[in-house]
């Protein structure tokens, strides 16, 4: 029954500004999208642990007596600790995966095992904790990505907009409630790859590529002291400054080596329509984002989304700044969400 379900959600989030910088010690401004991810907990006697991921195709199940008998001492190692290759090994035997698995369906189960090990076994997780849950969140990143910078993890649980640097969080004060687009071009990258590769490319090039990282730190600076200035009554020049700022950027990180071709692509389409665009996370395919100006006709916001479908994208229409991660009654979420959950 949904009514003894716990309900949680946390938002989809993207960077404004600090791509790859971040990851050098720079600033980085992200926002949490209104796009949630929701998960259910619901106990039951089967005597299994279930683990169902749809978008991903995922369905597995795990016997609760034989997680217990593992020997699980290789995950204590005192707090929450970065996941190390011996232990990431062990955790490939216990999913009991195909050896033909796709990479990403791969991750997912790891990091939930990983999880769901380390977290269950401490008995420490209590939903009022944010500070743990982003712990937490962060080594499932590290899992994912490797080396990862703690910024998706941070804004998906904080919610907001958030600038973050080397480790350092904070909220931005009454951010404009920006609309934008967001669109997958359905190409999978690596992000462990692209932070590597931007890497090496500084070391091999330290003096084109240190001042590249940062002008880009410059960018997400004047970015966050425009988006102070705007407040609730932001103005259209402001807006165009923030159109300046996103192609800026989008160059920037091209001359990193983490653009795409259909990126290119994305960007030209949505220019067509008089609009903005750049990447958005690690580049190399995946997402980018699209600025709305305020009195944009909607029938111009479909035509420019029809545009991007069209090029075997998938895009969403949303609003920046959406709240954390939040508990949910099932009576308070909207009728498609409870019907997904319940088709589980």
């Amino acid at each position: 029954m949904l009514s003894e379900v716990l309900l949680v959600s946390a938002p989809g989030k993207v960077i404004l500004h600090g791509e790859h910088a971040v990851v050098h010690g720079k600033v980085a401004l992200a926002v949490a999208l209104n796009l949630r991810t929701f998960l259910r907990l619901q106990p039951h006697s089967s005597g299994k642990v279930d683990l169902s991921l749809p978008n991903i195709g995922i369905k597995r199940s795990w016997d609760v007596a034989r997680l217990q008998l593992l020997d699980t001492s290789f995950l204590e190692q005192g707090d929450v600790t970065a996941p190390t290759p011996e232990q990431v090994e062990k955790l490939k035997e216990v999913a009991g995966l195909p050896d033909d698995c796709a990479v990403t369906k791969r991750l997912a189960v790891l990091t939930f095992l990983y999880l769901y090990l380390s977290i269950f076994r401490k008995q420490r997780w209590t939903k009022e904790d944010l500070e743990l849950i982003n712990k937490w969140a962060f080594q499932g990143e590290r899992v994912i990505h490797g080396n990862p910078s703690g910024v998706d993890n941070a804004v998906s649980t904080w919610g907001g907009a958030l600038r973050y640097q080397q480790g350092k969080i904070a909220s931005l004060k009454r951010p404009p409630a920006l609309q934008i687009l967001l669109t997958n071009t359905r190409v999978p990258r690596s992000t462990k790859a692209l932070v590597a590769g931007v890497r090496n490319r500084l070391l091999k090039f330290p003096e084109i590529v240190a001042p590249l990282l940062t002008s880009i730190d410059a960018i997400s600076l004047e970015c966050e002291r425009v988006l102070g200035e705007m407040g609730e009554a932001p103005a259209l020049e402001q807006y165009h400054v923030l159109e300046e700022l996103i192609d800026m950027n989008q160059h920037h990180l091209n001359a990193l080596g983490v653009g795409h071709a259909s990126l290119d692509q994305l960007c030209q389409v949505t220019r067509a329509h008089g609009l903005h665009s750049k990447l958005t996370g690690a580049g190399g395919g995946g997402c980018g984002i699209t600025l709305l100006k305020p009195g944009l006709e909607q029938p111009e916001v479909e035509a420019t989304k029809q545009a991007l479908t069209s090029c075997g994208f998938d895009c969403w229409e949303t609003s920046v700044g959406a709240p954390g991660v939040s508990v949910h009654s099932a009576t308070s979420l909207e009728s498609r969400v409870r019907q997904a959950l319940d088709g589980l």
